[in-house]
């Protein structure tokens, strides 16, 4: 049986205008779109080579260059994770995600690794490491070569 509050997702999404601009970059990247399951659309043979992934999610709307099957379940579980996270965060999302993904490359050397988003959807899901931290002071020190 399906999660009741799925709909509820979908229609969010479609009201804060993140699964219409999700659309809209599918078929900007010309990939192709179909209904998938649980008010999901797929968005499959994206060709523009950003943001650099194997699969991202702008609303309800997963996208890939590659196929959905190639991608796997356990990545469109991840990325369906990304779609609750646009349903709390609206079109704030991207710049929250941005600014997480900058927090985990200082903290780490890697964009997903702190980034809470990354963490919440499951990181081995999405195919990320956890990268362990670095102090922070590490930033900060002279760096002297001899």
């Amino acid at each position: 049986m399906d999660n009741p509050v799925v709909p509820l997702r979908a229609l969010a999404n479609y009201v804060n205008f993140s699964t219409f601009a999700g659309i809209a970059i599918a078929r900007v990247g010309h990939a192709h779109i179909s209904h998938g399951p649980r008010g999901l659309w797929y968005a499959e043979g994206y060709s523009l080579p950003f943001p650099v992934a194997g699969a991202f999610t702008v609303g309800n709307v997963i996208i890939t260059p590659r196929s959905i099957a190639e991608i796997g379940e356990s990545a469109v579980a991840h990325e369906e994770r990304h779609a609750w996270q646009y349903t709390v965060c609206g079109t704030l999302f991207m710049p929250l995600y941005l600014t997480a993904m900058g927090w985990s490359w200082i903290r780490t050397g890697d964009r997903a690794a702190r980034n809470v988003f990354e963490r919440a959807a499951g990181l081995s899901d999405g195919g990320y490491l956890d990268v362990p931290v670095r102090p922070l002071r590490s930033l900060f020190q002279r760096r002297v070569s001899c």
